[in-house]
C-alpha cells in the first residue's frame, strides 16, 4: 500500500490477517512476557518467518524492546528473519558432518537449485541454509528438509532426494 492511501492490489486494504492471529497468540498467553518463545514460535508459524511488522505488534503488546525481540529471533536458530522457501533445506556444517564431506552437498544443492546459502529460488519452492548442528552426528553429514532428515549423504544422492520435492 503507498503513501497516498490507495488500496491494496489484492483488496485487503492495506490489512494483513496474519496480524490478528499474532494479536489472538499474544492474547492466549495473557501479555505475559515470560511467553515470547511460544509467542515467537507460533509467529514463525504463522508468517513461515517472523517480520518487522510482527516484531513490532510483539514490542507493543508485551512492552518489550524491539532490541530484546531481535536478540532472542537471532539467537536461536529456529527463528528466521527472511521468508523461506515451501521446502527449507539445512545441510549441517557442524564439525561431524564438515569432516564426512557436508560442504560438496552443499555445493551440490548449490548447484542443482541455482541459490546461494540464505537465498530463495525464484518459485518460492526450496530455501537453503547452512546449520551448525543438528544433533545427527552419527548419520553425518546430513542436511534436513523441512522436518525430514536424510544421514549419510553423498553429493550423488542430491539430486535424487530434491526430485522427491518436485
Amino acid at each position: 500500500m503507498s503513501e497516498n492511501n490507495e488500496k491494496c492490489a489484492c483488496g485487503c486494504n492495506g490489512h494483513d490477517e496474519r496480524e490478528d492471529k499474532v494479536l489472538e497468540v499474544i492474547k492466549e498467553c495473557k501479555y505475559d512476557k515470560s511467553q515470547l518463545m511460544h509467542i515467537l514460535n507460533e509467529t514463525q508459524n504463522i508468517y513461515g518467518y517472523i517480520p518487522m511488522s510482527a516484531q513490532k505488534i510483539i514490542s507493543k503488546e508485551l512492552g518489550i524492546s524491539m532490541a530484546e525481540i531481535y536478540g532472542v529471533i537471532t539467537f536461536y536458530s529456529r527463528f528466521s528473519l527472511e521468508p523461506k522457501g515451501k521446502y527449507n533445506i539445512a545441510v549441517c556444517l557442524g564439525t561431524a558432518c564438515y569432516v564426512k564431506g557436508s560442504q560438496s552437498v552443499l555445493d551440490k544443492v548449490k548447484e542443482i537449485l541455482g541459490i546461494d546459502v540464505g537465498q530463495v529460488t525464484e518459485d518460492g519452492k526450496f530455501s537453503l541454509e547452512a546449520t551448525r548442528c543438528i544433533g545427527a552426528c552419527g548419520l553425518a553429514p546430513v542436511m534436513t528438509i523441512n522436518e525430514e532428515v536424510y544421514g549419510k549423504l553423498d553429493p550423488s544422492m542430491v539430486k535424487d532426494i530434491l526430485a522427491k520435492y518436485e
